[in-house]
């Protein structure tokens, strides 16, 4: 029997398991590159994602996938030790490398499925997700949970598909092998698809926005090592022999050609941000 494939209304059937699993494995694969690949073309948005949440002192705050812990970091620091936080993710490396780093005993992380969170009901003030909803196979029912946990939230996803210039990466690699790595990757960042899913889960009072953060490589080293080894095409990566990964480092350069700025590039970038408001101080 095939496995089922769920179709959650954006056109796509998706195998969840499959997907979860590659998830997993492929955050795992990136997780000790992750940071120095990605954090500060993210910060714009991570910054963003912050200011609407509006977290205040003695306040409990739920991350969902939450990486290596910057944005749980953060949150920690606005909440100070009066408060807590829990970061959740789904790959056991991320989780690993988060822990090393955890600044006290207000902050902790837990391996954990954005899907299904084992945490009670209305257990957090505040729940955030800096750009991890496109990976989640259904994220209507990770918007639910979030909904469910806590009384108000925060996402961040990547934005319109046409905005992001580095987006050649997927068919790039799919190419190749069938990654499964986001079927539904800028589903969310289209048009009002974000904030139709938090209205949806019952989030009220809600403010959206758009951002437009180019991202800033030096080199095409560096633009290379974060589109493969630090981002969700990694696993995929990782199994091309040397002839096939000089071939899609080759074709991916091409792609971002036009955005070269100088000996780096300046590649465009999108980004959706959308949050349910605080009740005034």
């Amino acid at each position: 029997m095939p496995p089922h494939r769920a179709d959650h209304g954006w056109g796509i059937g998706v195998d969840p398991r499959l997907q979860r699993r590659v998830q997993r494995y492929g955050w795992d694969k990136a997780a000790s590159h992750y940071e120095r690949a990605w954090q500060r073309q993210l910060a714009p948005a991570q910054g963003r994602l912050l200011a609407r949440a509006d977290l205040r002192a003695g306040e409990r705050v739920l991350d969902i996938a939450c990486g290596t812990g910057v944005v749980t970091f953060e949150a920690a620091a606005a909440v100070g030790s009066s408060g807590s936080v829990m970061g959740t993710d789904l790959s056991d490396e991320m989780i690993r490398i988060a822990r090393e780093r955890t600044p006290g005993a207000h902050v902790r992380f837990e391996r954990m499925d954005a899907e299904e969170l084992a945490l009670g009901d209305g257990s957090f003030d505040a729940a955030l997700c800096a750009l991890g909803l496109m990976y989640v196979p259904d994220p209507r029912r990770a918007i639910r949970e979030m909904r469910r946990v806590a009384g108000r939230a925060a996402a961040a996803v990547w934005g319109a598909r046409s905005r992001c210039g580095w987006a050649e990466i997927f068919p790039i690699v799919d190419g190749r092998v069938r990654s499964e790595v986001c079927p539904l990757f800028f589903a969310l960042g289209t048009g009002d698809a974000l904030r139709g899913l938090f209205e949806d889960a019952g989030y009220t009072d809600l403010v959206s926005e758009r951002i437009d953060a180019p991202l800033l490589y030096d080199s095409a080293e560096e633009a290379c090592d974060a589109a493969f080894v630090g981002g969700p095409v990694a696993l995929a990566y990782s199994r091309f022999d040397d002839t096939v990964k000089r071939e899609v480092r080759a074709e991916y350069l091409a792609s971002i050609e036009p955005h070269r700025d100088g000996a780096g590039y300046r590649v465009p970038g999108e980004f959706v941000v959308v949050a349910s408001r605080a009740a005034p101080r």
